[in-house]
């Protein structure tokens, strides 16, 4: 879907400030400069290196140590009826630091507040694997998480245990907590907790991976 260009870019800059966000925010990597000189035209890796330097002084993309591009302002694709926030995308593990640790957003994405309400916090991540494809979570699809400790029977909740994020469905029985999972694979299997994890949310909305 094009977008109308209302920034302080110019041409070449807006698609390839737009071929990096989808990358980043839908498959989960910086595209190569070879890629983005492939999408735009260019002769040579040079030019789209040039063109990434002129996103970066505008303050739209930021080199992580790593080598990476952090998405810093998004797109405005929102229309003028709907209001939306900013929601940061977190890599798909936390990798043992906290969740909204700067060191893991990989861009803010404007969410609608009709989903995103207001009042509360809320985290962007995908989805790896197949342990909740059999309840619409597929692999690559995008979980809006609303931020909270606890959750009830039967919600979809982001855990974690050790180091691993884990997505499944919460039940609580007595004192032990089970995180089922709906796979169409049968060797996963419920995980079954009394203690050493933690709810970082539940998740609240899923954007197919066959949508984007």
């Amino acid at each position: 879907m094009y977008i109308m260009n209302t920034l302080n870019l110019d041409k070449n800059e807006f698609k390839g400030l737009f071929f990096i966000r989808d990358n980043v925010i839908y498959k989960g990597k910086t595209p190569t400069l070879r890629a983005i000189a492939e999408y735009l035209g260019f002769k040579s890796p040079r030019s789209a290196m040039l063109l990434v330097q002129r996103l970066e002084k505008k303050g739209y993309v930021e080199k992580t140590l790593g080598g990476n591009l952090k998405i810093l302002k998004d797109i405005d694709g929102k229309t003028k009826t709907e209001r939306t926030i900013e929601i940061p995308l977190v890599g798909s593990a936390p990798c043992g630091v906290p969740f909204l640790a700067e060191e893991n957003i990989e861009a803010m994405v404007p969410v609608s507040q009709i989903l995103a309400r207001p009042g509360a916090q809320y985290f962007l991540i995908r989805a790896v694997g197949s342990s909740m494809d059999q309840a619409g979570i597929k692999d690559g699809d995008l979980m809006l998480v609303r931020i909270q400790p606890v959750a009830n029977n039967g919600d979809r909740v982001v855990a974690l245990i050790g180091d691993e994020a884990t997505i499944k469905e919460f039940q609580r029985k007595g004192d032990y907590v089970i995180l089922i999972p709906h796979s169409s694979d049968k060797k996963i299997q419920p995980i079954i907790m009394s203690q050493d994890f933690l709810i970082q949310g539940i998740v609240i909305d899923v954007i197919s991976n066959k949508n984007i």
